[in-house]
């Protein structure tokens, strides 16, 4: 197997080793809303840049992940190139029982060959172990071990729905690829799994192969968080949007709508769009769109604003403490 890059998740998202985990969402978000395919100026390289940006904050936006990607410290720096397959095992934290199956690389699942490498799966589910080339211990007629994986899917997969071909390849001496296609179904939420019937380890002295289970990891938008099948939606208004009321556009995955706000509206009040979110299922139906109201400062004020803060600071009576 080709050799792969270690990637520096820290580095693509411009924040340092050190930072919270709120200073890790925050730069997500402002690097998305730049490179997101919809709005980005460059067509051409945002869906590569994107995918970069969102497997970043997907390790690094996950407590656990970023603790196994933070093992080896400083040595990564200075790891340059490791191999794949038997050396690419050394890798992975959970590795080395030789009753916890083979390990599995994976191409297309929306991950970066790193990213499978040091996250990779294995067959790691009922059936027999395998133990090599040599295949498992025993003639016993056995069922294959299940595989589980990762798959990235996108919005507009989870809203349509879509097929999906991945190229699936054990990380043994003599291991083959096959190339197969996972049918993604409309209306799929993060954290369900796909099965694919028949696709995992071959069986043992004939029995029937196993299945490969993928655990469903919704890519980050810049817009939206889903909720199950519901989407919320940061709504920023300006100080005085909120104090006196507007009118302003809301994107949703079906098309831009717009919403009436109210004088008077408070930070994070909610505003329901109903079936604006994703579809549920086979059924028909979608779930809702929350705009949640977020108040924004300006970043500075010129001097005549600041003439009118202090003449409404002057003669206001209201009193917030």
């Amino acid at each position: 197997m080709a050799k792969v890059k270690f990637r520096d998740y820290y580095e693509v998202l411009g924040v340092a080793r050190t930072a919270s985990q709120d200073e890790v969402r925050k730069a997500f978000r402002k690097l998305a809303r730049k490179h997101h395919p919809d709005v980005a100026e460059n067509k051409a390289t945002a869906e590569e840049k994107f995918k970069e940006i969102n497997e970043a904050y997907e390790v690094l936006g996950d407590p656990e992940k970023r603790k196994k990607y933070d093992q080896l410290g400083e040595h990564w720096k200075h790891a340059g190139d490791f191999g794949g397959g038997g050396g690419g095992a050394a890798f992975w934290p959970e590795s080395g029982a030789e009753d916890s199956g083979v390990n599995y690389h994976f191409e297309g699942t929306g991950f970066s060959d790193f990213f499978e490498n040091f996250f990779g799966s294995r067959a790691n589910r009922g059936g027999f172990a395998a133990h090599g080339p040599g295949g498992a211990k025993g003639t016993a007629k056995r069922r294959g071990r299940d595989i589980e994986s990762e798959i990235l899917v996108t919005l507009d997969e989870a809203m349509n729905g879509s097929e999906r071909s991945l190229v699936i390849q054990p990380q043994t001496r003599g291991g083959e690829k096959q190339t197969v296609t996972i049918r993604i179904p409309k209306g799929i939420t993060e954290g369900q799994v796909i099965r694919a019937a028949g696709l995992g380890e071959p069986g043992q002295g004939g029995g029937p192969p196993g299945d490969l289970f993928l655990q469903v990891r919704l890519e980050r938008h810049p817009y939206f968080r889903a909720e199950g099948h519901d989407l919320y939606y940061e709504l920023r208004l300006a100080p005085w949007e909120s104090v006196l009321g507007t009118t302003v556009p809301v994107r949703t995955p079906h098309g831009e709508t717009k919403i009436k706000v109210p004088a008077g509206t408070e930070q994070g009040t909610e505003f329901r769009l109903a079936g604006k979110g994703l579809p549920q299922g086979k059924s028909g139906n979608f779930g809702d769109l929350f705009a949640v109201v977020q108040i924004v400062m300006p970043p500075q004020s010129s001097e005549e604003e600041r003439r009118h803060w202090q003449a409404l600071a002057d003669t206001s009576r209201f009193n917030p403490r």
